[in-house]
């Protein structure tokens, strides 16, 4: 980094986040698509969503365009076919549950040929719009819920009755999908996890006829699933721990270690431990929803300062020089000193300022790059696609998650120990 750089960052920091942030419009050229697979779980819980997301939508952006794909991206973050696999379909299930999704309580991957017969019926079938938006969820529910039965009755009719239709809303391709996805004006955003985000977006461009209404039981950012201060107490009276394994060059890494310090460590007195893991090469981000997810999470973010792997070292050489019990407020303080401080740590006064300011007065002989690579060896056991990754233990039971979009499962997953100790309780009193 330069050293013009170095003085201008961090005068620039400080006014970045206060700077309101302009939105883009986003173009309704190319109408609203969403992308699916088949045999894509995630696609499974977004057809549930789409006759009532087209039913509010502006004239413009009607038909709601179908993508449908038969070849599936490779999987993330090394995953093997059948990890990522078992991954999306624990995932499904937990998704299900919290926001009401109709799912088998023990999925399966639908049957090659059962795929190809559920090709034919949407490809053969003349129903359009809403009318196909209903079949469309009508055939995931019999793939994944093994209905196989109606599903051969479908295929029989649309094979031998119906033929391939040609609409320009409904598209049957190759283009390898990961995961289910919408895309509006260039911009793509994860079926599910996206959802909340794009129906605000749409709203904001008045491009609905009413109120979106969904995943209502979406927990929002600073909102806590638990008030009642008997429960509370219940909770925080477990001592629940949670794990962070954090990738340090990663701004997400950031928010999300703020929030969950500054709102629900506390709370539910949570034993929070951080473990950083080396460096991870995470150089492709969208900077812009970053900082959008700052300014929800409130937690401040600048993006000029990301950390080289030289600086990940650097920073992590400081974490392992505090005391055990120090650590969590020693990476908060590190991590807010680069990515909203615009600090770079592999900058000797840069460096040598917050150690000073961690009190540190003789760095630790500990083996920085074994202590990160054993970290990663953990991190790696847990099979997860993305980062940062969490483990959350309480009553004697393991959750393990990834990403900012599913820091909501730590309060989701308090409020479901209450009900099966609630429950418990009262199968023990009838008896």
């Amino acid at each position: 980094m330069s050293l013009l750089r170095r003085w201008f960052d961090p005068i620039r920091s400080s006014w970045f986040y206060q700077k309101p942030i302009r939105q883009t419009v986003l173009s309704t050229d190319q109408g609203l698509s969403i992308y699916l697979r088949l045999d894509d779980v995630y696609s499974y819980l977004a057809v549930q969503q789409l006759p009532q997301l087209e039913e509010i939508l502006v004239d413009e952006l009607k038909p709601l365009k179908v993508v449908i794909s038969n070849q599936a991206a490779s999987p993330p973050n090394e995953m093997s076919a059948l990890e990522w696999q078992n991954y999306c379909l624990n995932d499904a299930k937990i998704l299900s549950k919290q926001h009401r999704f109709s799912f088998d309580e023990t999925p399966q991957q639908p049957t090659t040929e059962a795929l190809e017969q559920a090709e034919t019926i949407l490809k053969n079938t003349p129903l359009r719009g809403q009318d196909f938006l209903y079949l469309l969820e009508d055939v995931f529910h019999m793939l994944w819920q093994k209905q196989y039965g109606k599903l051969r009755t479908l295929y029989a009719m649309a094979k031998y009755h119906h033929k391939p239709q040609n609409f320009p809303e409904r598209v049957f391709n190759y283009q390898p999908v990961l995961m289910s996805y919408f895309e509006i004006g260039g911009r793509q955003y994860h079926a599910v996890d996206d959802l909340l985000r794009l129906t605000r977006r749409l709203k904001q461009q008045k491009l609905f006829t009413d109120n979106p209404i969904f995943l209502i039981n979406h927990i929002d950012w600073r909102e806590h699933l638990i008030s009642d201060a008997e429960e509370l107490n219940e909770i925080q009276s477990l001592n629940p721990e949670l794990d962070l394994y954090i990738a340090l060059e990663d701004p997400i890494s950031w928010l999300l270690l703020a929030y969950i310090k500054e709102e629900l460590a506390n709370y539910y007195n949570i034993q929070f431990r951080i473990y950083p893991l080396s460096y991870q090469g995470r150089d492709l981000f969208d900077w812009s929803l970053a900082t959008r997810l700052s300014k929800r999470t409130e937690v401040e973010f600048t993006p000029f300062c990301r950390p080289t792997e030289q600086a990940s070292i650097k920073m992590a050489q400081l974490f392992y020089s505090v005391p055990e019990e120090q650590q969590l407020e020693a990476m908060y303080s590190i991590l807010q000193a680069v990515w909203t401080d615009g600090k770079d740590l592999s900058y000797l006064p840069h460096f040598n300022a917050l150690m000073k300011e961690l009190e540190i007065d003789t760095l630790s002989s500990i083996d920085v790059l074994e202590k990160l690579e054993e970290n990663d060896q953990h991190c790696e056991m847990k099979s997860q696609p993305n980062f940062p990754v969490l483990e959350l233990r309480v009553d004697g039971q393991n959750f393990v998650f990834n990403s900012l979009y599913r820091v909501w499962m730590i309060e989701s997953i308090f409020s479901n120990v209450l009900e099966e100790r609630y429950k418990s309780e009262s199968s023990i009193e009838g008896e």
